[in-house]
């Protein structure tokens, strides 16, 4: 069975692993995400990580593939990631291609590569293995520090324009809302997402001693804190507003929703579903299903894997020739 590398790559972490054709991680290490303002330095310790997981390979892996946080252009995989302050523009499909070159990593040609938005590859997973797994149309959506997504519509990867299609995050939700940071009113991440969720509880009185996150608030909700209750309520409440509009322009089968805030469980998905089913008017929209993400902290792996081993319906044939 073909095995890729691949690579996840975070404010937070970096990781790679070695993933078969089945979605199973044989291998996979981690190292924290160089706090440096010098791109070759956070360069070296991912080139190193991707080649302590290469030795473990059995055979040699097909490709690699990459799920990287934007914003980038692609599909040329120049990346200034929001929480990576040391890259800007920084060319990394081309300096990973020259590591597959060295590492012996595909055939040598230019799709031996291939990256994508690490939202994007959350629900490029989710298709491929976890719970959209055997349908056509499915939205994946990670709700953590942002709100991002990607959109799987007759069974391939929707890229759009430049990379970015089903970015559900900047949906309206509230045109009178609160600004965003993309400089926009109301989108989904300024209400929805775990910062801004934990930031309106704080406003409206919420305090913890032992914390001012999302994880601190939604244990106190499970505690029966009103404020935090209400905080997870309105969460969700415009996240099921945000997926009944996708849901209407692209007739979906499953929506899987990850990420650090989706781990409250029904304390967000009691409200998400009220939400949805008040906006779901139309009968081919009530057959969508929301669901939990299925595949946790691996779903980032197994999705840059797939975008190499997932029989072309996550890369699609003329990438190569829009770098």
């Amino acid at each position: 069975m073909s095995v890729a590398l691949a690579v996840d790559v975070g404010g937070t972490k970096l990781a790679a692993g070695l993933v078969d054709g089945a979605g199973t991680v044989l291998a996979a290490d981690r190292v924290p995400t160089p706090r440096s303002p010098d791109a070759e330095v956070i360069w070296t310790a991912l080139a190193d990580l991707v080649r302590r997981v290469h030795a473990k390979a059995a055979a040699a892996p097909v490709g690699i593939g990459v799920g990287c946080g934007g914003p980038m252009v692609w599909p040329a995989g120049r990346v200034s990631p929001l929480n990576i302050g040391g890259w800007r523009d920084f060319p990394l499909r081309d300096r990973l291609r020259d590591l597959a070159r060295e590492l012996g990593a595909g055939n040598g040609s230019e799709d031996d590569v291939r990256i994508h938005n690490d939202a994007v590859c959350v629900a490029v997973a989710e298709h491929w293995r976890g719970a959209g797994r055997g349908r056509a149309n499915v939205l994946g959506m990670v709700v953590s520090t942002g709100v991002g997504g990607g959109l799987v519509l007759g069974g391939r990867l929707v890229d759009g324009a430049r990379g970015n299609a089903g970015h559900i995050g900047h949906v309206c939700v509230d045109p009178r809302g609160p600004e965003c940071a993309c400089g926009a009113r109301g989108c989904l991440e300024a209400v929805a997402s775990g910062p801004r969720t934990a930031a309106w509880a704080r406003d409206e009185g919420w305090a913890n001693p032992a914390g001012d996150d999302a994880a601190t608030l939604t244990a106190d909700a499970r505690a029966g804190h009103p404020v935090a209750l209400a905080a997870l309520r309105r969460a969700g409440e415009a996240l099921g507003v945000a997926i009944a509009s996708a849901a209407h322009l692209c007739d979906l089968d499953v929506v899987a929703v990850g990420g650090g805030l989706a781990q409250a469980g029904d304390l967000l998905f009691g409200p998400l579903h009220a939400a949805y089913e008040a906006q779901a008017r139309m009968d081919f929209v009530r057959a969508t299903r929301i669901v939990p993400a299925a595949l946790g902290q691996e779903a980032g792996l197994v999705g840059a894997a797939a975008l190499v081993l997932g029989s072309g319906a996550y890369w699609s044939p003329g990438s190569s020739a829009r770098t």
